[in-house]
């Protein structure tokens, strides 16, 4: 309740948006990811493992130097089985799923944020591939596994970085202002075997420290790591061609009734289209 107060505050008020302005700047971000990379954040660990019920037996680690090292900590093998069924497409995270069917050019209509692919991507030619596609957004709360894989096999292109501010991503800012086009973005498109061209893209929020890409253009594997979020809430964004894929239908129906669905990385979300 008390965040819910803070960030009420923060986005719909006059005062709250004063305080806003330079808490969404990169510079706070980075100064915040600095003193996160130092042993000095390392007390701040015990609280947030216990707050968030992380269970640290199933990661490789719990010898941490700070609390970044923490916060993206690897989980164990075995503990994320990717589905590896022939013509699946994977959750590329842990995350809570919401699915919308682009219309046109417009991604999602959030009360008075409208999100196009032209503002999301800042590439008219590459938006023009996903009109009247499908937009897979996963929000990434403190708690879960902040580490990201491939969602298919494919080959990808270079990372692109658009420069922006850091919002957080939770619904109370994205009914006030068009988070997904104003923050921090790094996207890449890959070249997939099974579902055409599918843009990833990794949306830094409120206090993230860092996006961390590991590869630039290759071939990549399904399943195979990408990255990882520093601190932060954050969110990965899969915008997919029209009529490549069949994606579970209870995904659209759980967002239409305002549900996010919990998933987790490797579990299967839809099927190359027959």
């Amino acid at each position: 309740m008390a965040e819910s107060r803070s960030l009420r505050f923060l986005y719909h008020t006059r005062a709250g948006r004063l305080v806003l302005r330079p808490l969404t700047s990169r510079g706070v971000s980075r100064a915040a990811g600095w003193f996160l990379d130092t042993r000095l954040s390392k007390p701040m660990i015990k609280r947030f493992v216990r707050k968030n019920d992380i269970d640290l037996a199933d990661f490789e680690s719990d010898n941490f130097r700070c609390f970044n090292d923490c916060f993206c900590r690897k989980i164990k093998d075995g503990r994320r089985p990717i589905n590896e069924d022939a013509g699946v497409l994977i959750s590329p995270c842990d995350g809570l799923l919401s699915a919308y069917r682009i219309s046109g050019d417009t991604v999602l209509a959030i009360k008075q944020s409208r999100y196009t692919l032209g503002s999301l991507l800042c590439d008219d030619a590459l938006a023009a591939r996903y009109r009247d596609g499908v937009c897979l957004v996963f929000r990434l709360c403190v708690n879960h596994y902040h580490r990201y894989c491939y969602p298919a096999d494919g080959e990808k292109g270079e990372n692109i970085f658009i420069r922006g501010k850091l919002h957080t991503v939770r619904p109370i800012a994205l009914e006030a202002s068009p988070v997904f086009c104003e923050n921090c973005r790094e996207y890449t498109v890959i070249d997939t075997d099974d579902f055409g061209l599918i843009t990833q893209i990794e949306v830094g929020a409120l206090l993230v420290g860092k996006i961390a890409n590991l590869h630039g253009a290759r071939r990549v594997e399904r399943g195979e790591e990408k990255g990882m979020f520093l601190y932060g809430g954050s969110t990965v964004v899969l915008l997919l061609e029209r009529d490549k894929l069949d994606i579970d239908k209870e995904f659209f129906a759980a967002t239409e009734r305002g549900e996010e669905t919990p998933v987790v990385m490797g579990q299967a979300l839809g099927r190359r289209k027959r």
